[in-house]
């Protein structure tokens, strides 16, 4: 849920929003998505951890012991170093950066690259701590290639021409009918994936373009399959990078994690279709 409310709270995020510039022409700014998304997310926020108490109660209820021995270790830490104040420092002025990059023309990697710069010259982080980190690298280059590859299919046509084949199966469909089954064959079409990224980099272009040519509203379908490509990461024990970590953990067996991944998901759509609909109809979405 915290995923799909922010631009910067999942690496294919900024995917998406660099496809939506280049397939469609429009920018999406770290604002524009987070106004967008607040509302749901937090109704989400509010009501899953609900819904799971409910369905799927915890074996251990009373906390006070754990969070006595929370309090003893903080304690123990002492007051923050100057690395960590340096740290949460470069946290908060990313947010501010990015919340107000509409205002101050500053994009996403812009800030990203400044606050590197800020903890390098601090010396919080040494370049040998950047350059030993291979899976930045590895999302870098592998994020930039597909983004080139999208980018080439749009301007070649065949983004246009699988669209339009698409799009003749849905032909004179009311598009707000249109728009709700290709959420949901893009949603569940995750089960075939075991990574957001390449979710988003295989399928997000072709079913916004097509949820615009049934007449969807063109932001309301580029947020809307923005904001569904992270609320279907908890579908199985494989979807996203962090769930085969919890899911090794040993704690909640697979057809366990396979039953209420397929709720939250059934009410997310509820929440992000039914609230979120409404709320981006008072934003003028549609």
């Amino acid at each position: 849920i915290t995923s799909a409310m922010f631009m910067t709270s999942m690496a294919g995020n900024t995917l998406v929003a660099s496809l939506i510039a280049a397939s469609f022409g429009y920018t999406i700014t770290w604002g524009d998505w987070a106004i967008a998304a607040i509302v749901p997310g937090l109704v989400a926020l509010i009501v899953m951890p609900l819904i799971l108490y409910f369905i799927y109660p915890p074996e251990l209820k009373d906390t006070r012991e754990i969070q006595a021995h929370i309090a003893k270790e903080l304690k123990e830490l002492g007051s923050m170093s100057f690395a960590e104040k340096v740290m949460l420092g470069v946290f908060i002025l990313s947010l501010v950066l990015w919340a107000t990059g509409q205002f101050t023309g500053l994009n996403a990697t812009t800030v990203a690259l400044l606050g590197v710069s800020i903890l390098l010259v601090t010396k919080v982080l040494t370049w040998s701590d950047v350059t030993e980190e291979k899976g930045g690298w590895d999302t870098l280059i592998w994020m930039g290639t597909m983004m080139a590859l999208a980018s080439q299919l749009n301007k070649l046509g065949f983004i246009p021409w699988f669209a339009k084949i698409v799009g003749d199966q849905v032909a004179g469909i009311e598009w707000i009918m249109a728009f709700m089954i290709l959420i949901l064959i893009y949603t569940y079409s995750h089960y075939l994936f075991a990574s957001l990224t390449v979710h988003i980099t295989a399928m997000y272009v072709v079913f916004v373009a097509v949820a615009i040519s049934a007449g969807t509203p063109p932001y309301l379908a580029m947020l809307a399959f923005a904001f569904f490509s992270n609320l279907c990461m908890s579908l199985t024990h494989y979807a996203a990078g962090p769930s085969p970590i919890l899911f090794n953990s040993g704690y909640v067996p697979q057809n366990t994690w396979w039953r209420l991944g397929f709720i939250a998901s059934v009410v997310n759509l509820v929440i992000w279709l039914g609230v979120g609909s409404m709320w981006w109809k008072v934003l003028g979405l549609w």
